[in-house]
């Protein structure tokens, strides 16, 4: 049976591989003009000492993490942490490091060709490598911890919690160790996405609340001494933080499966269902199968596009044309799967202990609902973000009328669109369920992002013709170029808003399967899994946890609207001070503005980023498990809410400008009160699409993770069990 891990490690280097040499054909093209390189040089220096710097303290809080987590769990749990802190850091910094280098190489390639179709190979070939990087990393990862913890220190076998450490608790060895691996990928894609986030949005409101609507200049105008922080912020928050978020939600997925599974077995131990140990390893190997076959499925989509002859007009056709070939393939080959490893068990065994009611094929048909369900979601994020679709354009229209109007409807539409992907996500739960039990929720979400690398690799595009277009701008290229730049990095706002979907909608299966293995950790085994919602303990916890993801979001808000002002008065005080700016006399001081961005983004996220970790483990030793429960139930219903409202409001918002900016609505372009009125939408979202929906799947996934980890902890000692002792 271990043999058919070979095939793990086998896509994950297939995939690093075909990372390294999409990298290095990257760096091979050329830059174009001197001044191009010069301000992608200024991009690039800015976004690595972002990077380092966020990366330091981030040493600081895992290795401080890991240390506790010794203590209070198991070390190989700690050794694990860091195992995937360095995985997921990894992914980032390539992911980043390549996007600094293709910027400047798409925009050269539309100055060169005047060819959408060759500019978006080299758009799609950048962001390539961050998916593929994704995909690889995490998978190396998880198989590590396999061979090195399951297999060297035979913890696959050991299916009671008989490890006792420093403390005295005992644990399964295997499901705290995986525990700790997506804890560490957690923590770094946290600190990535809010320092990140910060730091992104900070730039771009400066830039554009004084630049477009005050001095009336162009985005990413050179003049604009924001727009180098603008584009650094670029890649340090939707390139390096989203590889690290969706890393984490991809090993979030496969983890909460596989930890689900052990739990099931010793369910079905208790009852008597008839479980063997074989049939747990098989649903071990699954999902680590099923995402390798998905890496390998992801090569073959990417490959696709990038050794396409004859690419289209519509740069959206043909990036979705890769991902649908990456999950095509995926569906096909997890057929496969499914079929070598369950074929041969007892069909009652399945039924009675797992839950499969289409024998073998049960967990199959789970991650196809959780890959149809991601697909769906993305198709809704489209409809409700695309100036190709109705929202959006009533959207512009309401420019019309002034920046009130703009931002209410747009508003209201992110509040309309939570309700399709909800109704989706609860579909998918309940057929999953029937189909497959709770393995079939987990089975789920890892469907949902068993193709990640192809998501993620058109995810990533998006930053990188962004860039790409400010680089354009900065160095005065003319119009044909930077229209086909626009071109893309609208593109790149719908799929941006479509990749949030995905990620969300998986949190949302993970956590709930991670929720189950919560209950299953202090629950004596065979006993039912109830959870009652009206048990004061819980019901207050559930109240105090749909609070939390506004306070996280407020904090988020708040963090950026306190950079975001700094950088207003720098880019007013430039104006004002250096003479000559605006006439193009004069050279703006871009590095004060980087710098400014950067302290704001490093000091403003330690708070949110560390919230998640402390309020479960602090609420937990204080009320005890049911409060705790209860917590994470309240959390991660709001959380769901609040990111696809957020993420589709500010994709339109976003989309919504650039469809004036066309000059689709007639005498309403640049520089017009109703473009005006769409850059306060455009900005009031910004902090919303980029910093608050996407840490959200992060938030309550870490919450999950932390509340699993610690359980065992506080089910035990927690101030409540003890003044109930003491008095009652």
């Amino acid at each position: 049976m271990n043999l058919l891990i070979i095939l793990v490690i086998l896509a994950a280097m297939l995939a690093l591989a075909f990372a390294a040499f999409n990298y290095f054909g990257i760096k091979k093209l050329p830059e174009g003009t001197e001044k191009m390189s010069e301000i992608a040089s200024a991009i690039r220096t800015g976004a690595n000492a972002f990077i380092r710097y966020e990366y330091k303290v981030l040493l600081i809080v895992v290795l401080a993490v890991a240390v506790i987590m010794a203590i209070i769990t198991t070390w190989h749990a700690a050794v694990a942490l860091i195992i995937g802190a360095v995985m997921s850091a990894c992914a980032g910094f390539v992911g980043m490091k390549v996007a600094t280098y293709a910027n400047i190489r798409v925009s050269n390639r539309a100055r060169e060709t005047r060819d959408i179709g060759k500019t978006v190979k080299v758009a799609f070939k950048g962001g390539s490598v961050m998916g593929l990087c994704v995909g690889g990393c995490a998978l190396l990862g998880l198989f590590i911890v396999y061979m090195v913890f399951g297999v060297g220190l035979k913890q696959l076998d050991v299916t009671a919690a008989s490890y006792e450490n420093l403390l005295g608790l005992k644990f399964i060895p295997f499901v705290m160790t995986l525990s700790g691996y997506a804890l560490g990928c957690s923590m770094v894609a946290m600190f990535n996405r809010v320092g990140g986030g910060i730091y992104t949005k900070a730039a771009d409101m400066g830039a554009d609340l004084v630049g477009k609507t005050e001095a009336h200049i162009p985005e990413d105008d050179p003049r604009n001494p924001a727009t180098i922080a603008d584009n650094v912020g670029d890649n340090v928050g939707d390139v390096a933080g989203l590889g690290s978020d969706l890393l984490e939600s991809y090993v979030g997925a496969i983890s909460s499966g596989i930890i689900l599974a052990y739990h099931m077995f010793l369910q079905s131990q208790a009852l008597n269902t008839g479980m063997s140990m074989e049939l747990l390893q098989r649903c071990v190997l699954f999902p680590l199968l099923f995402v390798a076959v998905g890496l390998i499925s992801c090569c073959i989509g990417i490959a696709s596009l990038l050794f396409k002859k004859n690419m289209s007009k519509d740069p959206h056709k043909d990036l979705n044309g890769a991902t649908y070939v990456a999950a095509g393939a995926t569906v096909l080959l997890g057929l496969a799967v499914a079929f070598f490893l369950f074929r041969s068990a007892d069909k009652a065994v399945l039924s009675n202990a797992l839950g499969f009611t289409l024998g073998f094929a049960s967990p199959w048909v789970a991650a196809a609902i959780g890959i149809v369900t991601g697909v769906l979601i993305g198709a809704f994020a489209e409809h409700y973000t695309s100036a190709e679709y109705e929202p959006t354009k009533r959207l512009a229209h309401a420019s019309l009328e002034g920046p009130a109007l703009t931002i209410t409807q747009g508003m209201a539409l992110g509040m309309k669109s939570c309700m399709a992907p909800c109704l989706l996500l609860g579909a998918a739960i309940i057929v999953a369920h029937a189909v497959s039990g709770m393995y079939g929720v987990a089975m789920a979400a890892m469907g949902m992002l068993s193709f990640v690398t192809a998501t993620v690799s058109v995810d990533t595009y998006g930053p990188i013709s962004d860039n790409a277009g400010g680089i354009a701008e900065m160095s005065g290229l003319d119009e044909d170029v930077r229209r086909i730049t626009d071109t893309l990095d609208s593109v790149g706002n719908t799929t941006a808003a479509i990749g949030k979907g995905f990620a969300i909608g998986s949190g949302a299966l993970a956590a709930l399967a991670l929720m189950i293995s919560y209950l299953y950790s202090y629950n004596e085994a065979g006993t039912d899994l109830v959870l009652n919602i009206i048990n004061p303990m819980t019901l207050a916890g559930a109240i105090v946890g749909g609070a939390l993801p506004f306070l996280f979001s407020g904090v988020l808000i708040d963090a950026v609207a306190k950079a975001a002002r700094k950088m207003v008065d720098e880019v007013r005080r430039q104006f004002r001070e250096i003479p000559g700016i605006l006439e193009g006399k004069a050279k703006p001081d871009y590095k004060t503005c980087i710098e400014i961005s950067s302290k704001g983004a490093i000091g403003e996220m330690k708070f949110p980023s560390l919230l998640a970790i402390v309020v479960p483990v602090l609420c937990g030793f204080i009320f005890g498990a049911e409060f705790v429960g209860g917590l994470l139930i309240g959390s991660t219903i709001c959380s769901i809410m609040i990111a696809i409202y957020t993420g589709n409001a500010g994709g339109a918002w976003d989309n919504g400008k650039k469809y004036i900016e066309t000059g689709a609505i007639p005498g309403s372009g640049k520089g017009t009160p109703a473009h005006d009125a769409a850059v306060v939408g455009d900005t009031v979202g910004d902090p919303l699409k980029d910093t608050v929906g996407p840490c959200l799947d992060i938030f309550i996934k870490i919450m999950s993770t932390v509340s699993l980890v610690t359980v065992v902890v506080f089910n035990d000692f927690n101030l409540v069990s003890l003044f109930t002792r003491i008095f009652g």
